[in-house]
């Protein structure tokens, strides 16, 4: 899917931008934002779109589905997002996260950024 607009999907900071008691499951939580962009994608987005959600912590393992790659972050969440923007080449990249810092360090290297609601009703 290189000619795909890759999305990329703060998990933790999406689950955590509804207060539903996802803190109770993180792991469900991601499991659950995994399977609705699985069902509904990304919308209004035209063409074809690679959604990969990042996980960390009490998520991760949650594992991929047909149209989601879930890749656990080894560490920081926000690094391992930084790094697949960084690694996406002349790819155009959507990166999903409220996180202030993360918004700023991924639009240096050209990614469009938007917030949760964007995935999340």
């Amino acid at each position: 899917m290189s000619d795909a607009q890759l999305v990329i999907v703060d998990a933790a900071n999406v689950v955590g931008s509804v207060p539903d008691g996802w803190w109770r499951d993180r792991r469900g939580a991601a499991e659950r934002l995994r399977d609705r962009l699985a069902a509904e994608g990304v919308p209004g987005r035209d063409g074809p779109v690679e959604i990969v959600l990042v996980v960390e912590g009490a998520a991760r393992g949650v594992s991929s589905v047909p149209g989601v790659r879930v890749e656990s972050a080894p560490g920081s969440g926000d690094d391992h997002m930084v790094e697949l923007v960084a690694g996406a080449g002349e790819r155009p990249v959507l990166v999903v996260t409220a996180d202030r810092e993360l918004r700023r360090r991924v639009g240096e290297l050209g990614a469009e950024v938007a917030g949760p609601r964007t995935v999340r009703p």
